[in-house]
């Protein structure tokens, strides 16, 4: 019996890693043709998004949430500020510190092109349980830290 149940993980483990790569695949395919509408890379879009939810952040809180080297998040910032798509901008408490910011009117109606997937998320949810979604949130939060260490370990060449 043990046999079949190694076998039934081995099988679920194989699909499993299928699906995450389907995963992937599909959320930068959604994501390039994202940047394309907006007119920026998948890289800008999603740095977009982690200043939408965050707020305003330094040149070294995106590298950290990003797992991108602080050169790359220099470039970054500066393809965004040359679309007027964020601003850099003195730290009102700490006049040292350069935060960036989100030019939120550069952006106005960009939201509307993400509602259908929203949508299409929220009936998805509905189909579990509570106790089902907290083992779907569990494994998400788990493997988005495992692939920001990788990210990070890509990006720091020592």
């Amino acid at each position: 019996m043990s046999r079949d149940i190694s076998e039934n993980r081995k099988k679920l483990l194989e699909e499993l890693g299928a699906a995450g790569r389907e995963s992937s695949n599909a959320a930068v395919m959604y994501h390039s043709a994202m940047g394309e509408r907006m007119g920026v890379g998948m890289t800008e879009e999603k740095t977009l998004d982690l200043l939408q939810r965050l707020g305003p952040l330094t040149a070294g809180e995106i590298s950290q949430h990003t797992g991108l080297a602080p050169a790359s998040v220099s470039g970054l910032i500066d393809r965004l500020e040359g679309k007027w798509l964020v601003r850099r901008v003195r730290d009102t408490k700490d006049r040292r510190r350069v935060i960036v910011e989100i030019n939120h009117e550069q952006l106005a109606g960009f939201g509307e092109l993400f509602e259908p997937f929203v949508a299409a998320l929220a009936q998805l949810y509905e189909r579990y349980t509570d106790e089902q979604l907290e083992v779907i949130l569990d494994f998400l939060q788990r493997s988005t830290a495992a692939q920001r260490e990788a990210t990070a370990s890509l990006s720091d060449p020592s």
